[in-house]
């Protein structure tokens, strides 16, 4: 079996503490292929009222782990780039998309021919997300390209920032 390189890699960020080192192998990965690293943020905003009824319908908030607000996405962004540069990929992209993750990450490698998709995933999941599904689930049921998942080093909660209130 022979392995191919990769010319375009996706990589999916949300700005949690495992955003960094997911960027990082992508990164290093597309440096050592001297392949295209398109970043992809997805981000969902909802008013404060659609939030409100949202908590009191479910008891909570159903959206755990997205990223909320297109400040926070763009923040995420930011730092993807930052830390894609500084492990010398070249960012051929970097987007901020509003709506799931999975479809962001899934479309976007579609529209640009990926070999890779990359993003990070914790290990233990909650009662909701194993009904529901995580992202990483979705992305690896529906890929039709290479998909890499990348584990925190330390397990626990991995908070995902959102838009400040007010």
């Amino acid at each position: 079996m022979s392995m191919t390189e990769y010319d375009v890699i996706v990589v999916g960020t949300d700005g949690s503490s495992l955003a960094k080192p997911t960027v990082a192998r992508a990164a290093w990965l597309a440096k050592q292929d001297d392949a295209d690293l398109v970043i992809v943020c997805a981000y969902s905003s909802l008013s404060r009222r659609d939030e409100a009824k949202n908590v009191a319908t479910l008891g909570g908030d159903a959206r755990g782990g997205e990223v909320l607000g297109r400040a926070a996405a763009n923040d995420a962004l930011t730092k993807a780039v930052a830390v894609a540069a500084e492990n010398g990929a070249t960012v051929a992209a970097a987007l901020m998309i509003e709506g799931d993750a999975a479809a962001a990450l899934i479309d976007t490698a579609k529209q640009r021919n990926a070999e890779l998709l990359v993003l990070g995933a914790r290990s233990d999941v909650s009662f909701v997300e194993r009904l529901l599904g995580t992202v990483a689930r979705e992305v690896v049921d529906r890929a039709a390209c290479d998909v890499l998942i990348i584990r925190p080093r330390q397990s626990g909660e991995i908070p995902v920032p959102e838009d400040a209130a007010g």
